[in-house]
């Protein structure tokens, strides 16, 4: 998987995160719900800029881990609504986990978008041989439900008070409904 490069789904553009897209992030982020699971505070635009500018690396400081970043556009309006995440280890799908995450604006919330582009992701690190984890809060029933169109299953396992939900590199099916830009 090009970390460098987008794709699209059936209403949606996921374009590689850069730091010039954090002032149209901002106030879509902003908002202290989205912080309820996850804990911490929204960042203002700066703060945002310079978490972008690291993650547009797209490598951790050490080199052990690949960083995949998008913007998740919603195609009709070009408005952006979100992010997706997966943090890979360098080694490839035999040193670990590829462990993914997503946020969606709470106004974008309920239209299936965070399930699209999530299911998107998933089938293609499948695909590619990973092995798909993403932690999610118990309480967190939204993000349950995301996991679960995404074909991740929850796994007895808690890190750090977060259920583990994880979908085997042999439950991957080809890369429906997406395609490269």
């Amino acid at each position: 998987m090009d970390l460098d490069q987008g794709w699209q789904t059936g209403r949606l553009d996921l374009e590689p995160l850069l730091a010039t897209l954090a002032a149209e992030l901002a106030p879509a982020l902003e908002d202290v719900a989205l912080h309820e699971f996850t804990g911490g505070t929204p960042l203002d635009a700066a703060a945002l800029t310079a978490r972008y500018t690291r993650l547009a690396g797209r490598r951790s400081p050490d080199g052990r881990q690949h960083w995949g970043n998008w913007v998740i556009r919603l195609r009709e309006t070009g408005r952006a609504v979100g992010t997706l995440q997966v943090t890979l280890p360098a080694d490839g799908p035999a040193a670990g986990l590829a462990e993914v995450a997503w946020v969606l604006a709470r106004d974008a919330q309920g239209h299936g978008y965070a399930k699209e582009a999530a299911s998107s992701l998933v089938a293609r690190l499948a695909a590619d041989g990973w092995t798909v984890l993403a932690h999610i809060h118990p309480g967190h029933l939204a993000s349950q439900r995301v996991a679960a169109a995404a074909g991740l299953a929850r796994a007895s396992v808690m890190h750090n008070g977060e259920f583990c939900w994880i979908r085997s590199k042999t439950e991957s099916p080809a890369r429906p409904g997406s395609r490269h830009s």
